[in-house]
């Protein structure tokens, strides 16, 4: 058993259960310590403010009735379960994709702990300029981003190898 998480991307798991812990970690001082709707300045282009999103990225279906909270979990736990069984299948050479695939693993397992717990997901980093303000999100949806940028370098990289 040991031998399967050393050889194969497994063996970044930890950072899927890290990225979790500090993903519920922020989100349990947001609720405990900013009111709901509490907007509170970090600097002039960055607030942290305490609000519940019932739908996925940019509240796509917030307003649906309750039925997304469902799908969204099923959604996330077949992603999770595909990225579980693409990790194992890779060798301990590739280092990047795993790494990808955990931040994404640990971003999802974060938010779909909140809908199935909470029935919405908390939010509370909010960037803006002037008028234009970029919707909520939090550490799981930071993951997330940046697991995808991590797969998009991944595939520039494994690209320029082949063609060498």
């Amino acid at each position: 058993m040991l031998k399967l998480f050393s050889q194969t991307g497994w063996r970044f798991l930890w950072l899927a259960l890290i990225t979790f812990v500090l993903d519920q970690y922020t989100k349990g001082l947001i609720v405990e310590h900013i009111e709901l709707y509490q907007a509170v300045q970090v600097n002039s282009f960055f607030n942290l403010t305490h609000v519940y999103n019932y739908g996925a990225a940019f509240s796509f279906l917030h307003d649906a009735g309750g039925w997304q909270r469902w799908f969204f979990s099923v959604v996330a736990f077949a992603v999770v379960a595909m990225l579980l069984w693409w990790l194992k299948q890779l060798s301990r050479a590739q280092i990047i994709l795993p790494v990808a695939f955990c931040l994404i693993i640990g971003g999802a397992l974060g938010n779909v702990y909140d809908r199935l717990v909470l029935g919405h997901v908390v939010d509370f980093l909010v960037v803006y300029y002037q008028e234009w303000v970029w919707p909520a999100f939090n550490v799981a949806d930071s993951a997330i981003c940046l697991g995808a940028v991590l797969l998009i370098v991944d595939m520039f990289k494994n690209k320029e190898q082949k063609n060498d």
